[in-house]
């Protein structure tokens, strides 16, 4: 069974991609599970949030056991996953036992849907990648990158527009994880078994990323995918922000900077992020150079235009799209 995380920041993407491989018939996939948020905690430390500290590593935690709001959030997803008949009363006492029985859950559903492959996505994963390593050490991981001002600019619109807690803190909390973020994928850059995804690559080389992607994937490319993703990934009543991205099509959408942020505001944005560009760069030529992919045949996408292969990789930045 192949393992497969999608991680990266929030609403850089990474729903989009999910739906697009939840089209291939032998991709099993699912809602985020948020599991090793859930079970471990942490996340404002982990993003380095001003203030936050360190979890505790008491004598219970030295022994591997898992505390208690971990075991209480381990029943509660395996109750979503199996249905309450069939979950767990009560989670393992120990850290070890608890991934372990989520991976067996996750390759049991994955077997029952006739699937040789299974997608989890929760972007937070990202925070917790030498932890999923350690348990799945053969995992991979597809980076899903997105320009900054993009990802802040979508992350207040959600905010604003369904008033969801976990796009509150302001935007410079955002700033500062989203530049988190992009220290983490800077640190995958050619790492075995990670991939990157640009949103930019993919919405206007979809047929070229594809074919990367189903070869880091191990994937055949050529296969007839269904038209559109037919894998409950995601409820669009509880997350309306993501009803663009379900069909699984990429799709070229208006930008969201200069409604929301003035002159000013993008400045000093400009000033304070990450240098997209730069990661871009340094990951197309670590892939290009390094993972030597050889391209199968060309997937039987529907009104898609031919793809010119071959093209050399350049930094664009005006770029738009509708993502989740």
């Amino acid at each position: 069974m192949q393992r497969t995380f999608v991680v990266g920041c929030p609403r850089s993407g990474t729903t989009i991609v999910q739906a697009m491989l939840a089209r291939h018939p032998q991709v099993f996939t699912l809602p985020e599970t948020g599991f090793f948020p859930r079970l471990l905690g942490g996340i404002d430390y982990r993003f380095g949030d001003e203030g936050a500290t360190p979890r505790r590593r008491n004598l219970a935690r030295r022994l591997g056991l898992t505390r208690r709001y971990g075991r209480r959030e381990f029943v509660e997803l395996q109750r979503s996953l199996l249905g309450e008949s069939a979950a767990p009363v009560r989670a393992p006492w120990l850290l070890d036992s608890c991934v372990t029985r989520f991976i067996a859950t996750l390759d049991g559903l994955a077997e029952r849907a006739g699937r040789a492959t299974w997608i989890e996505k929760t972007p937070h994963h990202l925070l917790y990648l030498p932890e999923i390593q350690h348990y799945l050490p053969e995992a991979r991981f597809i980076h899903v990158v997105r320009p900054g001002m993009d990802v802040l600019a979508s992350i207040m619109d959600a905010y604003l527009r369904y008033g969801n807690n976990s796009f509150s803190g302001g935007l410079l909390l955002w700033a500062r994880r989203w530049n988190r973020a992009m220290d983490i994928h800077r640190s995958c850059i050619g790492a075995r078994n990670h991939y990157f995804v640009f949103l930019e690559d993919l919405v206007r080389r979809p047929l070229e990323e594809w074919r990367r992607l189903c070869s880091f994937l191990g994937l055949p490319a050529d296969v007839e995918l269904d038209q559109t993703c037919h894998q409950h990934i995601a409820d669009p009543k509880a997350e309306p922000w993501k009803q663009g991205a379900l069909s699984g099509l990429p799709q070229q959408a208006d930008s969201k900077v200069e409604q929301l942020f003035g002159p000013q505001l993008r400045e000093w944005l400009r000033e304070k992020l990450s240098s997209y560009e730069d990661l871009y760069a340094a990951g197309s030529l670590a892939y290009d150079r390094d993972d030597s992919f050889t391209l199968p045949a060309t997937p039987r996408w529907r009104a898609e235009p031919a793809i010119e292969t071959g093209t050399r990789v350049t930094v664009a930045t005006e770029g738009r799209f509708r993502v989740a």
